[in-house]
C-alpha cells in the first residue's frame, strides 16, 4: 500500500507559519498542461505566485490542488495548481521555506529561488524589504 503524500500538509503548514509570523508566502510552480495560471507570466516553464491572504481570494489548499483567485494587471483570474507541480514554498521576506522535487525536472539547487511575478494583485502592499546579507536564502530539499 502506497503512503499518502506529506507534501500538501507541509505546504499548508509552511503557509500558516508564514502568515502567523507576518511573512508573505510564495509558491514556485513548474507549469504543465494542468496548471491554470496566467501564461504571460510563466518564465522558463515556471511561475512564482504570492499566495498570501492579501493577494488571494477563495484560497483552497487541498490535497490535490491549490485553487484561488488573484488579480493580474487589475484583472481577476482563476488559478489552479496541482500540488505535485509546486517546487517550493517560502517566505518572501527571508526565503525560509522548503523546496520539493517535481518529477525529474524542476529541482532547485540549494539557494536557487526563482524570481516572483509582479505583485499587482497585492494592492497597497509596502515596498519589498531589503534581502538579508550573505546572498540568497537557502532552502532544504525534501525527497
Amino acid at each position: 500500500m502506497e503512503l499518502p503524500s506529506t507534501k500538501p500538509y507541509l505546504l499548508r503548514a509552511i503557509w500558516e507559519w508564514c502568515c502567523d509570523n507576518g511573512y508573505t508566502p510564495y509558491i514556485a510552480v513548474q507549469v504543465d498542461g494542468r496548471t491554470q495560471v496566467p501564461r504571460e507570466f510563466v518564465r522558463d516553464g515556471q511561475i512564482v505566485l504570492n499566495v498570501g491572504p492579501d493577494a488571494t481570494n477563495k484560497l483552497q489548499m487541498g490535497n490535490e490542488l491549490i485553487e484561488f483567485q488573484a488579480r493580474f494587471g487589475g484583472i481577476a483570474r482563476e488559478l489552479s495548481v496541482p500540488i505535485e507541480q509546486v517546487s517550493a514554498i517560502y517566505a518572501r521576506e527571508n526565503g525560509a521555506g522548503m523546496a520539493f522535487e517535481v518529477g525529474s525536472e524542476g529541482v532547485f539547487a540549494e539557494g536557487d529561488l526563482p524570481e516572483a511575478v509582479p505583485e499587482e494583485s497585492a494592492g497597497d502592499e509596502p515596498p519589498e524589504p531589503p534581502r538579508p546579507e550573505g546572498g540568497r536564502p537557502k532552502l532544504q530539499r525534501i525527497k
